[in-house]
């Protein structure tokens, strides 16, 4: 087939024309034939089965009968009037409703004549239809015959101005009726023989216009494969090239820094998670491509030593290593915890933050150029023009998610060749996802904790509960240690949550009254200054109680605090509930983590509580959030849109996505560049995705 069809505007199409084809493009981004085409069907009613209405189910299901009208009356009712028919088969009966549209019904129906009903059956006192889809049998038999309805993804706009499913299901016919379905086929012979898939025209016919459910299923499974393996595809032979091109500084050099502190310095040993990633970043920076490579481990993995013995073997190398962090609290955690643990070494340790004074400002900017200060920590201060390095060699980037991908680039241009770098987080990713959305960079995990941590003891406690909670925080005070107790904080109802939060303050202060007890309060309608004033006596133990919102998610290291008390926990996230509990457990105590809530909680909010209690895995609490919250929503605002799939599910079709990269990966493995002959129509449909952003816009 000419693909040049499928790029012919959407308002040619017999029965658009262009007011309907300006609400397509507004509503559904559909421009040409090809995008209807790629508009799959969200679910199918399947009209296959014709049902006796002695077969009939309580079920609330739709259902298909053939039958006759018998009679037509009207029936009064408190709100306006109904329209009622008795409706028959040869093994019963039932009644068909109307509540509007009664003029045009009375006039059109006829009487005694075979119909073919379709509509949900309802049960009160005998089984009913209201407002079913009706037919006349003779017209129903001359047909195209769609065995299983596709419903078509809709707007409330579309429904007001007449598009309904029905209006879409013609124009998808007539798409087929002009482009005479035949399209040609994307994926090479090899791939589509070994998993026996259908051809590619065969599979999109089906997938509107599906026979039968066997059918169907084949359909949906070769265009999701298809789509998983383009993108996969696409991620790898990104990761490839970047490997290529993007030349690095190869630091074949393990010197006096690296050695000398892995000998004598290491504060505990470490696990061999922390040897496995060791090995794969020294790896990495040793060839002379540029590393870049996430790091994920959960919180209080040891994924900070793991970037410093990085960082030293930059230094060892000849070369400077910067680490950019989110927030000044958790640059300044950073700093703190580095200097101290170099502290014996000769390397010089600065940090920039936005506040940072103009007069320490000069002295750092010429010791960077001077290539004096081996190690520069902060926020994205660091990223303004005036900073410049000597010779960066290495960028940790801490909780990637929080910068865009421009501030990254930004970090890049600071030198003649891009530094290697670290992506650490410890938010942890699904592998699905990451696989997906990070699938051009490397991927380390580090899956154990630190010996001698205890795992955090979770409980979910309602309001009813509060006196015996209360009680137990007293008792953990008395054996010195110190509790949070944090309050949710969302922007649309702020004014009703602080209320929330000084009610709750002043309810704890009565239970613990001073001057036996101390307590901390931060919340974000504070002055910076008064914030860190708080903090820090929290710190320093002057205070055993610390009430705050969610500021203190990231960044705050307190060993002696050991329980973590979260008000209305339903109202938070997963993977903020799963943050807020890594506060605690820092130290060699049992620490606890204790979930009130009110007795009203959704199914959803049942389920993320229920997943707390029973694990600490960060990455099983991750899968869990992703199949609740879907993948849009996980990587936040600016990574949305790079999975706008068109008929895959990264969550539902994991094993498919799995698949696809397997193939992907043996494919480029043989054939970096696609060149050889079996290979031709991969390369050609690849070239295509890139030059034709808007057919396959689900390519990042």
């Amino acid at each position: 087939m000419n693909p040049n069809i499928l790029q012919t505007p959407i308002d040619y199409l017999k029965g658009v024309g262009p007011n309907r084809a300006a609400l397509l493009r507004s509503e559904l981004g559909i421009h040409a034939y090809q995008d209807l085409v790629n508009l799959f069907p969200n679910r199918y009613i399947d009209k296959t089965r014709y049902y006796k209405i002695n077969e009939l189910q309580r079920s609330g299901a739709e259902m298909q009968i053939i039958g006759k009208l018998m009679h037509l009356k009207t029936v009064e009712q408190k709100r306006g009037k109904r329209l009622v028919a008795k409706f028959i088969d040869d093994t019963g009966e039932m009644e068909l409703v109307w509540f509007r549209g009664h003029k045009w019904i009375r006039e059109n129906l006829k009487l005694n004549v075979p119909y073919v009903i379709f509509g949900k059956v309802n049960y009160y006192n005998g089984f009913s239809m209201p407002h079913p889809e009706m037919e006349l049998l003779s017209e129903h038999e001359k047909n195209l015959k769609i065995a299983m309805q596709p419903i078509y993804p809709s707007t409330e706009k579309l429904s007001n101005k007449g598009i309904t499913n029905r209006v879409i299901s013609k124009m998808m016919q007539q798409v087929f009726i002009e482009t005479k379905v035949r399209f040609y086929d994307t994926l090479s012979t090899d791939i589509l023989e070994s998993l026996k898939l259908i051809s590619k025209s065969e599979a999109v016919l089906n997938i509107h216009f599906p026979k039968n459910q066997e059918l169907l299923a084949k359909a949906q499974f070769r265009l999701k494969f298809e789509e998983l393996f383009y993108i996969q595809l696409q991620l790898i032979t990104k990761n490839l090239i970047r490997k290529q091109k993007v030349k690095g500084y190869p630091f074949t050099e393990v010197g006096e820094h690296f050695n000398s502190f892995y000998s004598n310095h290491l504060p505990f040993d470490l696990t061999n998670a922390q040897k496995r990633v060791i090995k794969e970043i020294r790896n990495d920076m040793g060839s002379s491509a540029q590393m870049n490579r996430l790091l994920q481990g959960d919180v209080g993995s040891g994924k900070t030593i793991v970037g410093l013995m990085a960082m030293l073997l930059a230094i060892d190398n000849g070369f400077q290593a910067c680490l950019m962090a989110p927030t000044a609290i958790l640059a300044n955690q950073h700093y703190q915890g580095i200097q101290e643990l170099v502290q014996e070494l000769p390397i010089t340790v600065k940090l920039l933050m936005g506040s940072t004074k103009t007069k320490e400002r000069r002295v750092l900017h010429e010791e960077l150029e001077a290539g004096t200060l081996n190690i520069l920590i902060g926020t994205h201060a660091i990223l303004e023009d005036k900073v410049i390095f000597k010779n960066l060699g290495l960028a940790i980037i801490d909780e990637q998610h929080r910068f865009g991908v421009a501030q990254r680039s930004k970090l890049w241009h600071k030198n003649k060749y891009p530094p290697h770098v670290l992506v650490m987080t410890a938010t942890p990713i699904p592998r699905t996802l990451a696989m997906s959305l990070y699938g051009d960079l490397d991927i380390s995990v580090i899956d154990e904790l630190p010996p001698g941590r205890k795992a955090i003891k979770t409980v979910h406690r309602f309001d009813s509960n509060r006196l015996k909670v209360f009680k137990f925080i007293e008792d953990e005070i008395e054996k010195g240690r110190q509790i949070y107790i944090v309050y949710p904080l969302i922007q649309e109802s702020e004014a009703m949550d602080y209320k929330d939060l000084m009610d709750g303050y002043e309810s704890i202060a009565r239970s613990f009254s001073q001057p036996k007890y101390q307590i901390s309060i931060v919340h974000g309608q504070m002055k910076p200054a008064d914030k860190d004033y708080e903090m820090d006596r929290f710190v320093k133990g002057e205070t055993q109680i610390m009430v705050a919102t969610t500021v203190i998610e990231v960044g705050v290291n307190v060993p002696n605090a050991s329980v973590m008390i979260i008000e209305s926990a339903e109202r938070f996230g997963l993977s903020q509930l799963h943050q807020l509990r890594g506060r605690v457990g820092r130290g060699a105590e049992q620490s606890f983590c204790i979930l009130m809530t009110s007795h009203k909680l959704s199914e959803d909010s049942k389920t993320r509580l229920e997943t707390m209690v029973r694990t600490n895995d960060g990455f099983e609490i991750a899968e869990v959030d992703l199949k609740l919250r879907g993948p849009g929503d996980i990587m936040g605002t600016q990574q949305s849109g790079v999975l706008n799939l068109k008929i895959a599910d990264i969550v539902k079709d994991n094993d498919i996505l799995k698949l696809a990269r397997s193939y992907a990966l043996k494919i480029l493995k043989e054939d970096p560049s696609l060149g050889m002959e079996k290979h031709k129509v991969l390369l050609y449909t690849y070239q295509q995705m890139a030059k034709h952003k808007n057919i396959w816009n689900y390519i990042s």
